[in-house]
Order: C-alpha cells, then sequence, then structure tokens
C-alpha cells in the first residue's frame, strides 16, 4: 500500500510538473521590444499653419481654418547598441525623434501608423514638453484629456513648458544621451538650487486641474540643443492657458514661501564691507497663518533655515566670532525678504493669481470663509495684506579662520 500510495504521489508530482512547462514556455502575446516604438518623450508646439494650409491646398481641399498641433514623440533607438552598429561605423544617436500635425492629439498619434512600421509603445513614456506657444491658445486640460484618460501612460510622466519650440527641448549634441531622461536627471537636482519646482507629474496635475486655482508648471529652454531649466509658467486656474512667466529669482522666492526647497544658496552681499557672502541651504521651512477678521483676510508668513557658510569674500572676517556670523545671516535674510516680496508683488499685481498655496491655508483653516472667496479667489488675494518673518540660522561655517 506504502508503495502505491507513493507512486500515486510520484505521478501527480511528474504531471504537474509537465503542465507547469507550457506555462513557462513565454508569453504568447508578446512583442520583440526592438520591433516596438518605445516612446520615453513627448513633445506638443503650435504647428506651422502656412505649411498645413498648403498641404491641404496640394489634395485640393480648403477647409476652415483651424489650430493645428505638431506633436514629436521620442524613441529609444535599439539600433544604437545593437552589435552591428558599435562594430563599424559611426556612433548613432541613442534617440529618433518623428514629428506629426493634426487638429487632436489621437489623430496626430494615428498618423504615425501610417508612416512608421512599428506601433507607438508608450507606458515608458517619461516627460511632456508643451510649448509656451500652443498653451496661449489651448487649454492645457484639452492638450492632455487622452492622456489623463489612456491606461497605457503612466501618471508618473512629468510635465514641462518650454519657452521656445517644445520639439527642441528633446534634442542634444552628446552622443549617448536621452534627452527625455536627462530631464529627469535635472529634476532630481533639487538638492542643490532652490530653482527648481517640485516635480509635477501627470497624477498631481489633475487635481490641480479640477481646482480652480493658478498654479505653476516648471518652464525649460533649449538653446543649441542644450537645456537648461529656467523659471516657470504660470497657469491661470479658470482659462487653464499660459498666462506668464516667472524668471529663476522669482521662482527661489516661491520656493521660500512654500518652504518645499531641498536645498539651494543666498547670495548676498555684506552691510559693512560690500563683499559677496554665499549662504548654503541645509534646511527650509515655512508656515504660512491666514487670519480673518470679518471680512477681511491677512496672511503671516514665517520662514526659518538652518544653513552654512559656505563662501566668503569678506577679507579679514573671522567667521569663528559671533559678530561676524550674525552679520551673515542678517544679510542673506535681507535677499530672502527681497526675494519674497518681490514675488509676491508679481502675483498679486502683475498676474493676479496665487501660485504659492495662501488659498490652500485658507481652506484648510478657515473652510467657511474660503467657501464665499474661492470662487474669484485670484482677485481676492492681489489685495490680501501679506506679513513675512524670516530667521536664517548659520550652523556650520567650514574649517576656515580669518587669513593672516
Amino acid at each position: 500500500m506504502k508503495q502505491s500510495h507513493h507512486r500515486e504521489r510520484l505521478l501527480l508530482l511528474t504531471s504537474l510538473s509537465v503542465f507547469l512547462l507550457f506555462l513557462l514556455t513565454g508569453c504568447w502575446s508578446s512583442n520583440d521590444i526592438d520591433k516596438m516604438g518605445m516612446g520615453i518623450g513627448l513633445a506638443l508646439d503650435a504647428s506651422n499653419k502656412s505649411n498645413v494650409e498648403k498641404k491641404l491646398e496640394k489634395q485640393g481641399k480648403s477647409p476652415p481654418h483651424v489650430d493645428t498641433i505638431t506633436m514629436t514623440y521620442q524613441f529609444i533607438n535599439p539600433k544604437a547598441t545593437s552589435k552591428e552598429s558599435s562594430s563599424a561605423g559611426p556612433q548613432q544617436k541613442a534617440y529618433l525623434n518623428a514629428s506629426q500635425t493634426g487638429e487632436s492629439i489621437l489623430p496626430i498619434i494615428r498618423e504615425f501608423s501610417l508612416s512608421h512600421d512599428t506601433p507607438l509603445f508608450s507606458p515608458h513614456l517619461k516627460v511632456i514638453v508643451i510649448s509656451e506657444a500652443l498653451l496661449h491658445t489651448h487649454r492645457l486640460e484639452s492638450l492632455l484629456d487622452l492622456f489623463l484618460r489612456d491606461n497605457e501612460i503612466r501618471p508618473s510622466c512629468l510635465l514641462l513648458v518650454s519657452n521656445g519650440n517644445a520639439r527642441d527641448v528633446l534634442e542634444t549634441k552628446k552622443p549617448g544621451e536621452l534627452p527625455a531622461l536627462n530631464l529627469l536627471g535635472i529634476v532630481d537636482n533639487r538638492n542643490r538650487t532652490a530653482k527648481i519646482l517640485p516635480p509635477v507629474s501627470l497624477a498631481k496635475l489633475t487635481a490641480k486641474l479640477n481646482s480652480e486655482s493658478s498654479f505653476l508648471l516648471q518652464n525649460v529652454a533649449a538653446s543649441n540643443k542644450e537645456v537648461k531649466f529656467e523659471g516657470a509658467a504660470v497657469i491661470n486656474g479658470k482659462t487653464k492657458k499660459w498666462a506668464g512667466f516667472l524668471n529663476e529669482m522669482d521662482l527661489e522666492g516661491i520656493t521660500w514661501i512654500t518652504g518645499k526647497g531641498k536645498g539651494g544658496l543666498v547670495r548676498s552681499l555684506d552691510k559693512e564691507t560690500g563683499q559677496l557672502i554665499i549662504y548654503e541651504i541645509e534646511t527650509m521651512e515655512s508656515k504660512i497663518t491666514p487670519h480673518v477678521d470679518g471680512n477681511k483676510i491677512s496672511f503671516d508668513v514665517h520662514i526659518n533655515s538652518k544653513g552654512r557658510l559656505s563662501e566668503n569674500w569678506v577679507l579679514n572676517a573671522n567667521p569663528f566670532e559671533n559678530e561676524f556670523l550674525k552679520r551673515v545671516e542678517k544679510a542673506a535674510e535681507l535677499e530672502v525678504r527681497k526675494l519674497v516680496k518681490n514675488v509676491t508683488a508679481k502675483m498679486q499685481n502683475h498676474f493676479h493669481a496665487d501660485v504659492a498655496g495662501f488659498g490652500e491655508r485658507l481652506r484648510i483653516e478657515y473652510p467657511k470663509t474660503w467657501e464665499k472667496v474661492k470662487k474669484d479667489w485670484d482677485q481676492t488675494f492681489s489685495t490680501v495684506p501679506i506679513t513675512y518673518f524670516v530667521k536664517l540660522t548659520t550652523t556650520d561655517f567650514g574649517a576656515s579662520g580669518p587669513s593672516k
């Protein structure tokens, strides 16, 4: 009986093993990666209307004039890393860019099927860049509607705005570099500078679009196939279109107001000598406190930071002396106050838009008041008094003493 039971168990295990082998033969619905258009970056531009109209004229068509969009997809070039490519000949670019033009997003994507033998594959799409010119005429939510609905595109995909052609941002002259991935790398440098916004993904963008509050998107500029993050685009909360531009110093001011910076520098001048002092940020905190008195709304903003004296051009100054360290702190505090006050003046007097989160703090702490003012908050915000309190503390000054 024992031997019979053992044989039955052995037969069952053998049958199960054979069955499992069929499941391990591979994914029968898979596609070879080199036969798919692996998209990692996408750019949206306002197209050259005259060229489109000429193309339609050649086809004997004369449709009513419409605003058109040029989409540029960036693909990984599988041939760039192949053995054939590395064995002989000049090194190929690591990416391929292809463009199509149309009235809306999905028809443009379908146009790629007429000129490319590989289907678009977008689960690895890392970044979408939209030109400022296109956001003058198109609502952001309309341009991104397909991407927000499409399950193939991951919600972690980042969104940037360019003040020139968006497709230029997806070009590089550095061999082997993938421009879309390079943009992600720049975002990761937030611990080195206060001039980079917290990244805005498609997932985070959904909440911003559903509100009527204005917000910022990181701006990127391209010149001679080199890119640089430069300031931020202001997106109007109601129109969802481009409303203006904040420069790098403005963006630093926003970072101090929100307290969301991970690092950076404060350049200031010593009050007594006029010489340069560099304060390096180690920590940054900000607390926005709303006050409501009847129909009057005001805010206090307490900004605190700890940092180090990283560079000192003041001759014969002794960083080991508390008196000099106090001068460093006061000089840096004065510079931060200038940054926050200047950008506040722009928000209130030029853009009439709250892009620093004041309304959100009011909503949290005074929800009933927020319900009354949220419809026209940007206009209300433009007249609200804001008081800043800035405290910077030097906790590290290096190992260098005064020069002899």
